[in-house]
């Protein structure tokens, strides 16, 4: 029997320990790889095509939704499934919007995890009980969600990317290294992002990131000077 193929893309080695143990267990399911960032998880896709990508949305450099984004454009085939400790309508709206194929919080047993893996790679969507119950009273079409999207659609990959390493406390030299860029270009990206969401300093950047999702409130910052 050919096993699922899968990619796990969280950064607490804890977690991606216990998941992988786990699925395991599960005899038509192999875990092929594992991602630490967004970042990796993208390049890792597209190395080794795994049938699910299980992403958690809080990743460093990269974060979940832009990650799984990627992954969709560069891999359609893959499926990916977002594996989250929040399900708030904000990010509820952006994953259907994204294309990803289901959505569990971390509260999930693994029964119900490999079920989901199962589902999604027949070509099904799979949603935790709760977030399906909140999906079906939830207007996806609502103004609040669509002038957010809309908001964060105006920026590039590459704005989004620099956006997130500014709000994770990365300094432009930092960023220009990570990303192989110059620090010219990264401070050009900085002035165009921070333009067009009419943004004035860092302390801005981290706050608009919290609250578009893009990094979680929980990921500790340490906001450095330029």
């Amino acid at each position: 029997m050919k096993r699922i193929t899968v990619l796990l893309a969280e950064d607490h080695m804890i977690v991606r320990e216990g998941l992988r143990a786990l699925l395991g267990a599960e005899g038509d399911i192999e875990v092929v790889g594992e991602a630490r960032t967004g970042r990796q998880a993208v390049q890792l896709t597209k190395k080794l095509r795994p049938a699910v990508v299980v992403m958690d949305i809080a990743m460093p450099q990269l974060n979940g939704l832009e990650a799984t984004q990627r992954i969709l454009k560069a891999v359609p085939a893959t499926r990916v499934l977002i594996l989250s400790a929040h399900g708030d309508d904000g990010y509820l709206r952006r994953v259907v919007a994204l294309g990803a194929a289901g959505y569990l919080i971390k509260q999930t047993s693994a029964n119900l995890l490999a079920r989901a893996i199962r589902e999604v790679h027949k070509g099904n969507t799979f949603f935790s009980p709760s977030i399906a119950k909140r999906l079906r009273s939830l207007s996806l079409n609502a103004p609040d969600g669509c002038r957010s999207l809309k908001k964060k659609g105006a920026l590039s990959s590459r704005e989004l990317e620099v956006l997130q390493l500014i709000a994770e406390g990365k300094a432009n030299k930092q960023i220009a290294r990570g990303l192989g860029i110059s620090i010219k270009t990264v401070e050009k990206h900085r002035q165009h992002l921070m333009r067009k969401l009419d943004l004035h300093d860092t302390a801005g950047v981290t706050r608009y990131a919290i609250a578009a999702g893009i990094i979680e409130s929980s990921v500790q910052v340490t906001i450095v000077k330029q």
